[in-house]
This record gives C-alpha cells, structure tokens and sequence, in this order.
C-alpha cells in the first residue's frame, strides 16, 4: 500500500498563466532583438565613422551612438506608424521585430536589415490598408528629414575628416584598393544645394559614410525609397491597391519589377565592363527577384469595393512623390 504522504503534488498550468508567459518571452524577443540591433548597428556606427574594423576598444563604442541612435529612431518610428495604424483599426498587430546584422570585416554593413512588424488579424478594408501601409514611410521619413537636416547643417571642418584620412588631400589618395560612393538622389542633392556652399568644405559622396548623420538620413532614404516600390505587399504596395485596385495596380507592380531587373542588369554591366558610369545597382536584380518570389507582384484581395476618399488619395500622390525623390538609381557603387 503507497504512502499518500509521500506522493508528489501535481501542479495545475491555467490558461491565463500559459497565456502570460507566452507574451512575457513575446515581450523579451522583441526587447533582446532591438538590443542586439542597437549593438550591432553602434558597431557598424564606429566602422563608418572612423574607418576601423573590429575588434574595438570599449572606450571607442561611444563613436557610433550618433549613428546608431539615428538608424533606430527611423526604423523605430517607421514600424511604430504602421503598429499604431493597425490599432487605431483595431487590426492585431505585433510589436516591431528588429533585425540586426553583425559587422563581418571588408563588408557593407549598416549594422541592422531594418524591422518587420506581423498584422495577426485580417483587414477589411481598402481604408484601413491605407492607413497602416503609409503611416509608416511617412512616420520614419519626417524623422530622416530632420536627421538630414541636422546632418548637413551640422558638418565638422576638414580636421574631421583628416583625422579618419591624414592623406586625405595627397596626389596618391584613393588610387590604392577600392573605393566606396554612394549614389544620390533628388531630396539629398537638394539638401547639398539649399545648405552648403562652394566656400565651406563639404565631403564628397565617397566619403559621406564617415558623417554619422548624413549616413543614417542616407540610409532612411534608400529604406524609405525601397519599402515605397509599389510591387506586392510592400508598403508602396499597398497604397497602389488601394489607390488604383487589383488590376492597374498588378500592372504597376510588374513595371516597377522590370524597371529594377534593367537596372539591376545594368550595375551588372557597368561593373563587369568596368565602365564606372554609374547606371544602376546590382542589388536592384537582388531585390528584384526578393519581390517576385517571396513578396510576389500581386496584392492578395481585400474584399472591399469603396474607393479612397480624397484626402488619401492625395496623401497616397505624395507618398509616392517622395518614393520618387527618395530613390536612387544608383545607390552603392564600388570602384
């Protein structure tokens, strides 16, 4: 016969318990990956600013918050424009997954692959999709605009930049290994135009990685400008949908997508030829075929006939104005 007192007691798990710890390891996924991007992207802030690889000195890491703190306040204002959107639509939405991206020597690193966030109910209307897909490339393009902004009126004298590059202004600079130029586009040329002058030293754009914040606004424009392509379930996406429906909207989508493989091919070509013209990106073909395969040229249906308001409309036409001055032909080039 057992001896009851000795029997183990039994422990009873209730759903809302389950359901608790369930969002308090939610919570600490979406709090750790956002730390590991702020580590990641400060390390990738002391690779731009000063030229060195790592490892780094901690006394060094200091360098790259300008950096860092900048990239983060777009993305984060960005997925927060969409997350609060979904909600004002009383549509689930998860917080904002950070990705980070380790620094790996010799290697284009910003440090992060930007932020997703998952929409875990469905949307019914063409209204509401509106919403929550320009609400965040406005929402992180405000902030990269005045990170710009700051950026170009804030420029450090020369000393700076000899201090990265003592042989900055000799015959031989730059004629030795590769050389890293990062490619314009109208809102940045503009901003050279209205806040700079020929008697003030400003850094050419093969050497604008070393500028914290011009990098980081740079690096918004081209999120902001790749996000706002309106292929698929990118943002751009769907405000196309919405704006125009199913049909000319697929019809939009399938142009963008080839005018990306043409200039994706023609990086291909300007690099291989070594022709050093600077007509599109290789990494356009790269994110050319992202769209067609895994985020797909067609919008999936919303089952709603309404058409958008004015006021969205309009929105939707700037929204796109700013995809147009945002984007770069020619985003990163190597010679």
């Amino acid at each position: 016969m057992s001896d009851i007192s000795q029997t183990e007691p039994k422990i009873y798990v209730t759903t809302a318990s389950k359901e608790k710890w369930k969002k308090i390891k939610t919570y600490l996924l979406h709090i750790s990956l956002f730390l590991l991007t702020f580590i990641t992207t400060t390390l990738a802030g002391v690779e731009w600013t000063t030229g060195q690889i790592p490892p780094y000195e901690f006394n060094m890491l200091s360098k790259g918050l300008p950096y860092s703190i900048s990239i983060l306040l777009i993305i984060t204002f960005h997925e927060f424009g969409h997350y609060f959107a979904a909600r004002f639509h009383k549509v689930k939405a998860t917080l904002p997954f950070y990705i980070p991206f380790p620094p790996i020597p010799y290697f284009i690193n910003f440090g992060t692959m930007g932020a997703v966030i998952r929409t875990k109910s469905p949307i019914y209307t063409k209204k509401a999709m509106f919403d929550i897909g320009i609400a965040g490339p406005l929402s992180g393009f405000v902030v990269c605009i005045a990170i710009l902004v700051y950026g170009f009126t804030h420029v450090p004298s020369i000393d700076y930049l000899l201090n990265i590059h003592p042989d900055y202004f000799s015959a031989d600079y730059g004629k030795e290994g590769l050389n890293l130029v990062f490619g314009d586009s109208i809102l940045f040329a503009f901003f050279r135009y209205i806040f700079t002058s020929p008697d003030t030293f400003f850094p050419p754009m093969s050497e604008i990685y070393h500028y914290p914040y011009l990098v980081a606004g740079w690096f918004g424009l081209l999120v902001t400008s790749m996000n706002m392509i309106p292929v698929g379930q990118l943002d751009g996406g769907h405000i196309s949908y919405t704006m125009f429906g199913d049909k000319k909207h697929y019809t939009i989508s399938a142009i963008s997508a080839i005018a990306l493989l043409i200039l994706g091919f023609g990086g291909l070509l300007d690099a291989f030829l070594e022709l050093n013209i600077g007509i599109g990106w290789s990494g356009w073909l790269f994110w050319a075929f992202i769209l067609y395969f895994v985020i797909k040229l067609k919008h999936p249906p919303v089952a709603d006939n309404l058409p958008l308001d004015r006021k969205r409309m309009y929105l939707g036409y700037l929204s796109f104005f700013i995809f147009i001055i945002s984007f770069s032909p020619a985003p990163i080039m190597i010679y």
